[in-house]
């Protein structure tokens, strides 16, 4: 099992990820206690996709976060490293397209996509930053980035909670709904490891990105975070030599304008 931590191997995570791709919906609806469909919905919100859009989501998986956005009219990429995500997703969406990619040196031309989303899936990421900057490269002048990961509850008593749940109920619910409850061990440990909501608003600026905003869902389980990529970046400021002044001796007219 894939140790979780923020050094992760992308081989080791993508074959855990095609152990659980059959019933990996399933499992998250249950998981979530529904909340994952309320998740979806903030995303798509804040994506704000528009017909004739091209939208890359990464970390896609079976592409029900992509099926989403395609509803506006857009043109959505689904991205994944994992095959077995993949092979499932264009079984149960064939229009959209599928392409498995690693989100640290992604597929794609420069300034390709007009919006760029990822929904729990950057914290699977051997070196998050590096895919930040993946994002921001393909990203259109413009463009938009809206990124929902879980993340720390603000206030102690949820996050007491929500630490009981993950050590003693998930772990019951994964047993008996996950076909890989070992991978769901890792999603836990996973959880507890990521950085919390200000860390990762500062690693989406190192980045380029401005505008830089998050908000909490569901207590500060979850959080959504958007940037842009600015339309133009700023020219460095020329530097101009230093004014020097004329000699009072040297000026042409000193002679006229003094008095005898």
């Amino acid at each position: 099992m894939a140790k979780a931590d923020l050094s992760k191997q992308p081989q080791e995570v993508a074959e855990m990820f095609d152990g659980v791709a059959q019933h990996y919906d399933r499992t998250n609806s249950v998981l979530s206690m529904g909340n994952s469909l309320i998740w979806r919905v903030a995303t798509v919100k804040a994506v704000a996709p528009q017909a004739g859009e091209r939208i890359l989501d990464i970390a896609a998986g079976t592409g029900t976060s992509s099926a989403a956005l395609a509803k506006t009219g857009a043109d959505v990429v689904a991205a994944d490293f994992s095959a077995g995500m993949i092979e499932v997703g264009r079984k149960k969406h064939p229009n959209i397209t599928f392409v498995e990619a690693d989100a640290m040196a992604l597929p794609f031309k420069a300034n390709e996509f007009d919006a760029v989303t990822i929904s729990f899936g950057l914290r699977n990421i051997e070196d998050p930053k590096k895919a930040l900057a993946e994002m921001y490269r393909v990203l259109k002048p413009g463009g938009r980035l809206v990124i929902c990961e879980f993340s720390k509850p603000p206030r102690a008593l949820f996050r007491a909670g929500y630490a009981a749940y993950m050590r003693y109920v998930m772990p019951t619910i994964v047993d008996a709904a996950s076909s890989n409850p070992e991978a769901y061990t890792y999603l836990a440990d996973s959880i507890r490891e990521w950085p919390d909501q200000v860390t990762l608003s500062q690693w989406i600026r190192g980045a380029g990105f401005t505008r830089v905003a998050y908000r909490n869902l569901t207590v500060g389980v979850v959080a959504l975070h958007r940037g842009r990529k600015p339309v133009r970046t700023r020219a460095p400021r020329a530097k101009t030599a230093p004014k020097t002044s004329t000699p009072a001796a040297s000026k042409p007219n000193d002679a006229a304008a003094t008095k005898p």
